[in-house]
């Protein structure tokens, strides 16, 4: 099998062509407009609207050019996250709403609208079958499988659970309901913190399965009845119902791999990914620390593992910043994100989803 295509611009313009006209001419070059049929489509650009207090997030301005371009083509667009399973500004729709405009993404910026895509309080939701190791029904963002045509716009960061936030997580964990991303994070079930609970019962009348009873105003659940679906958490307005986060980050990196398989099998999809501001934690903290390596530049493919891959080779060949996380930490690895965060392992979401058929490791890399 032939190697797949990463198409790659660096950072560099001219006076005759800035970043946002470079991008435009990176996804024109890779064919996301000559191999994709946009016309009346409704299409998902998945991409990460970052917490309110980080400022390595993507500018807005990045996916306007994505949006004029699909609309040129006669497509129907938005943008899309869903809801964090963490207590913070993303956890519901109307907060989620909000951080999306203040941080830049709103019509008047972008030029299309941003849908929440499990909707209100995290629970709107489709099953996707895919019986992998791992996850037998995916629970995934109603409004992104509704769509006709899925485009990931993706900052390449550091992660401090799965080694680097790439293509492949912000797809996976990105588009996993509220309920989604427990079951990607947790091995058990959740439970209740009784100094949070009022006993409103809230999160009874939402399980199906009768696992909750209220006793003295407090609520508990019945793991032995409780089938792990999370919708006692997104309906909770007291944020009480809580999970462990013990997954083994092996394990949830292999989810991740198969919430990817879910949301982008049997329908069209392109990538892109901005190496830049590469910050060693997630968009999701209020927070961003040093880059730990220079700005690189923008990448593009139709395969999603081919497309980590380069950006994680082009990552390891940078020097180190100096004063960033990365040069505090012993360089053991030669891998600058498993040094910057020795307990993960990014490798295990790669050979997953090669397995799984997303993509392969092996690219040519074009640039343009």
């Amino acid at each position: 099998m032939a190697p797949s295509k990463v198409y790659f611009t660096d950072l560099h313009v001219t006076f005759q062509e800035n970043l946002l006209q470079k991008l435009a001419r990176l996804v024109k070059t890779a064919g996301m407009l000559d191999q994709i049929d946009f016309s009346n489509k409704y299409t998902a650009i998945k991409i990460h609207f970052g917490e309110p207090g980080n400022l390595s997030y993507l500018r807005p301005n990045y996916s306007k050019v994505l949006v004029d371009l699909i609309k040129a083509q006669g497509g129907r667009v938005f943008l899309t996250d869903c809801n964090t399973l963490y207590v913070g500004r993303r956890k519901n729709a109307l907060d989620h709403l909000d951080t999306a405009y203040e941080n830049g993404y709103n019509p008047f910026a972008t030029g299309c609208h941003v849908i929440i895509a499990d909707g209100l309080k995290g629970t709107d939701e489709a099953l996707v079958p895919i019986n992998g190791d791992y996850v037998k029904e995916a629970k995934i963002g109603r409004a992104i499988m509704d769509a006709d045509i899925f485009i990931s716009l993706t900052h390449f960061k550091g992660h401090e659970s799965t080694g680097f936030g790439g293509t492949l997580k912000n797809i996976g964990m990105g588009c996993g309901s509220r309920a989604g991303k427990m079951e990607m994070h947790n091995a058990g079930k959740p439970h209740v913190v009784q100094e949070r609970c009022v006993g409103c019962g809230a999160c009874r009348k939402n399980c199906a399965h009768s696992a909750i009873t209220i006793t003295d105003r407090k609520a508990s659940i019945d793991h032995s009845k409780c089938v792990g679906c999370g919708r006692c958490i997104g309906v909770c307005p007291m944020d009480a119902v809580d999970t462990d986060l013990d997954e083994a980050n092996d394990i949830l990196n292999c989810k991740i791999a198969e919430y990817t398989l879910a949301v982008l099998k049997d329908r069209p999809s392109f990538h892109i990914s901005l190496v830049m501001d590469v910050s060693p934690y997630c968009d999701c903290h209020a927070e961003n620390d040093v880059p730990i390596v220079p700005s690189i530049g923008m990448f593009a493919s139709f395969d999603p593992v081919a497309l980590d891959m380069a950006c994680v080779d082009a990552v390891n060949r940078q020097p180190v910043i100096e004063g960033s996380l990365l040069s505090r930490q012993p360089h053991t690895h030669h891998d600058h994100f498993t040094d910057t965060h020795p307990d993960t392992n990014w490798k295990s979401a790669i050979d997953h989803a090669v397995k799984l058929g997303l993509g392969q490791k092996e690219y040519e890399l074009i640039t343009i």
